[in-house]
């Protein structure tokens, strides 16, 4: 009798929609960040859908999410590098929080690469001669 091959797979698409749905819920109730996505995110339904697809393409790898996020997130004004740090730390505790320690590792050494990544675009959008600055460690 064959034993079944052991899967090879991060996460199931419901821990993603879980990771997704419940750090969103927290950052819509943060002093700091909810404020700055309530006022640029007209339909949170929509909007938690493509973050869904986003961290499914990433985790699970289902191609799912078709878009450019670098020019939607370098027009919005005001963003700093604490902003990010700070929506940083939350996805870092909210992955804390995931009993699939391994997708929470995944998703948070992800978090910190699209993070450092939409930072230097931002910068990069507004001063193209500048040498942008990465965010810190931590």
């Amino acid at each position: 009798m064959e034993q079944a091959a052991p899967s090879t797979e991060l996460c199931s698409e419901q821990e993603v929609r879980d990771m997704v749905h419940a750090f969103y819920a927290r950052v819509r109730q943060d002093a700091v960040l909810g404020p700055v996505f309530e006022a640029h995110v007209d339909d949170w339904d929509h909007h938690l859908g493509r973050l869904v697809d986003f961290w499914s393409a990433i985790l699970r790898r289902t191609g799912r999410f078709t878009g450019a996020p670098m020019p939607r997130h370098a027009a919005l004004p005001g963003l700093t590098a604490a902003l990010f740090q700070h929506w940083l730390g939350l996805f870092r505790e909210n992955a804390a929080a995931q009993p699939n320690r391994a997708m929470a590792a995944q998703a948070c050494a992800m978090a910190e690469r699209i993070a450092q990544s939409l930072w230097m675009g931002y910068q990069i959008s507004r001063a193209p001669h500048a040498v942008p600055a990465a965010l810190a460690h931590g």
